[in-house]
């Protein structure tokens, strides 16, 4: 049975080892480009649409599932590939501009987000680590019986307080203590404006996400899923368990039960919620959170409904445990005098 082929300089109808038809592709790069765009798609190009017009009443077979239709039978023994021209370079140059094309269209703006994210997380464990050996150096000649915090350290060594007679004897210590009090401010201060830059961004990239979520946590959910697109296509239950990756793998290996929450547990809804209620809020927002994260994927306004109905849903959940609590307080003597 014949075989219908198609390469990327061509569409083909081979019968064993001959080739009884042939379609060629423009070899130039423009038009290789598109017919690599329509495969990708899954699309037929114009050639194989030639070819297969003028089929007739014959029977074909293909290994390529774009081109499975009447008439045109799927078989993976068919021929498999036709040889053809040799054009290295020219295939070289629209390979090439295919590859900036296609990352040009999966860029994700959001990324400064992840990184800026990242980056809060690095300085706040170096801003620990700095802090403490800066308070405990402190600590070493400060006349105060109560531990110094970091803060109070730098200012005292910094702001004109001046060293204690009980501090290092040698100036180069002195110094290098100074130092470490300049370089634990610098931290504190390049975390506080990466703060407020990511505050700033994250409204106008996701307002809605925003909306329901604030800008911290919106930026640290970004910055756990991978961008916003990929955001945009993990479904609610996904979402809601986002950032509790080691209690859920802890699960399956059945050590632990499934998690309610991740990430969004840091939400003041769900923070503050009685622990029975916190999974039903945590789903709740997940699914205004996947809702909300489509939006802002395709460039959406905020729509102020969404944080509407999670607030609907977080009072109906406050009622009932309201109602729970006041049924649960009566005694059986009012129980009883009820019908009286």
């Amino acid at each position: 049975m014949r075989a219908l082929v198609s390469e990327w300089h061509g569409a083909y109808l081979v019968d064993g080892e001959t080739v009884v038809r042939a379609q060629r592709a423009p070899l130039d790069a423009a038009a290789q480009g598109e017919r690599a765009r329509r495969r990708h798609n899954g699309l037929r190009t114009p050639e194989e649409e030639q070819l297969l017009g003028a089929r007739g009443d014959e029977q074909w077979v293909t290994r390529d599932r774009r081109l499975v239709g009447p008439g045109v039978a799927y078989d993976r023994r068919a021929v498999g590939s036709v040889p053809g021209p040799s054009a290295a370079p020219m295939r070289r140059e629209y390979l090439l501009a295919e590859a900036e094309a296609a990352l040009a269209a999966a860029w994700d703006p959001s990324v400064h987000v992840e990184e800026a994210v990242r980056a809060l997380h690095d300085l706040d464990r170096a801003a620990n680590l700095v802090g403490e050996r800066l308070s405990s150096w402190a600590a070493r000649d400060a006349v105060e019986a109560a531990p110094v915090d970091a803060d109070a350290s730098a200012g005292r060594l910094l702001d004109g307080a001046g060293e204690s007679p009980l501090g290092p004897a040698d100036p180069r210590l002195a110094d290098a203590r100074r130092s470490l009090a300049t370089l634990y401010r610098a931290i504190r201060a390049t975390r506080e404006s990466l703060d407020a830059a990511v505050a700033a961004s994250v409204p106008v990239r996701t307002p809605n996400l925003n909306g329901l979520l604030g800008p911290e946590l919106t930026a640290s959910l970004l910055a756990q899923a991978g961008g916003l697109d990929r955001l945009a296509r993990l479904p609610s239950s996904t979402v809601q368990v986002l950032g509790a990756e080691k209690a859920f793998f802890a699960h399956l290996r059945g050590r632990a039960p499934p998690p309610r929450h991740g990430l969004l547990f840091l939400h003041p809804a769900i923070q503050t919620a009685p622990r029975k209620d916190r999974g039903k809020l945590a789903r709740a927002l997940a699914g205004k959170v996947a809702i909300a994260a489509r939006r802002d994927s395709v460039g959406a306004a905020a729509d102020p409904s969404l944080k509407a109905a999670f607030d609907r849903r977080e009072t109906a959940l406050r009622a009932l445990r309201t109602a729970a609590g006041a049924k649960r307080s009566r005694t059986p003597l009012d129980r009883a005098t009820d019908d009286r």
